[in-house]
């Protein structure tokens, strides 16, 4: 068995984009790898396949990052034939050569449709892939779910507890901080088992200036006093306007203040044109889940994310 990148082989590009996937998952088409390939997001050197003695493609996995990322950042794509007797084998060696050759393990994005509990083959194509994904490193799972708002779901109604404005680098980086504490999320829980509230906060300024949204977007979240009640991040990916970052200050939470800040997010997003709003909330954080219900957003798939396991 060999493992071959786009950059070791010409045709590997080629080889991988016409893949005949064949398994449950939903595949990436020729014409979505182009896109991807045309904006950066995906690099020959991120595109992996494994063939036999005889050339026959037997698998491929496909790696995605930023337009402007040094490394990449998640595994967007990886299949293996169902001919093949141990699925989870031959992606576990097919990931270990991308792995090898990035010199960090990216994680595994998973998306799946809501009813995979209920069908069989989708069931066993998670399985070989955790399989793999676990032994290649990738052993800790969270899993999320994506949300969606279209404008079939109506605008939500204004609030009028709080007033939004914009506000200074400083006094985000503040809010920022704030927020953090107490938080339901698991990775900015991970996060403070290293660091402090305000070197997560520069961090995570700095991820959202690096998104495609624009800073002029944010505001800060007051209530009539004066006082911070939280702050509203909206953002986009490569592909759709996204609810990005929000929350509320310890103090200030348990009193739905968090309908009104995700309100505020969607009409500013609806305000531009958006057709789609797309959000992520793990399915442990149940109060943000709430949150997205009530506010018109809809269930469209869950992600298991597939990562190293979190710094003791």
């Amino acid at each position: 068995m060999r493992f071959i990148s786009a950059t070791a082989d010409p045709t590997v590009l080629d080889r991988a984009a016409a893949y005949p996937a064949d398994g449950p998952l939903a595949a990436l088409t020729p014409e979505r790898i182009r896109e991807e390939l045309d904006a950066n997001r995906f690099r020959p050197e991120w595109i992996w396949i494994a063939e036999d003695e005889d050339g026959q493609t037997l698998a491929r996995a496909l790696w995605w990052g930023r337009a402007d990322s040094e490394r990449p950042i998640a595994l967007d794509c990886l299949q293996v034939r169902s001919t093949v007797a141990d699925p989870a084998a031959l992606a576990t060696g097919l990931l270990d050569a991308g792995h090898t050759a990035f010199g960090t393990l990216p994680l595994y994005n998973l998306s799946l449709p809501a009813d995979r509990h209920t069908r069989p083959d989708m069931v066993e194509a998670v399985a070989w892939r955790r399989e793999a994904a676990s032994r290649t490193g990738l052993s800790r799972e969270i899993r999320r779910l994506r949300y969606e708002w279209t404008p079939a779901a109506g605008l939500p109604g204004t609030g009028n507890r709080l007033t939004f404005r914009e506000a200074g680098d400083e006094e985000f980086r503040e809010a920022f901080a704030r927020v953090s504490e107490g938080s339901l999320d698991e990775n900015t829980r991970d996060e403070l088992r290293t660091k402090d509230t305000r070197q997560l906060a520069e961090e995570d300024m700095q991820f959202y200036l690096d998104c495609p949204g624009e800073r002029s977007w944010w505001r800060l979240a007051y209530l009539p006093d004066g006082t911070l009640a939280g702050l509203a991040i909206p953002s986009a990916t490569p592909y759709h306007r996204n609810v990005g970052y929000l929350g509320v200050v310890p103090e200030q939470r348990g009193k739905g203040l968090i309908d009104e800040i995700l309100a505020e997010i969607t009409r500013f997003h609806a305000a531009e044109g958006a057709e789609r709003i797309t959000a992520t909330t793990d399915t442990t954080n149940v109060p943000m889940a709430a949150a997205f219900d009530r506010g018109g957003y809809e269930v469209t798939e869950i992600r298991v994310v597939l990562e190293p396991p979190a710094a003791p």
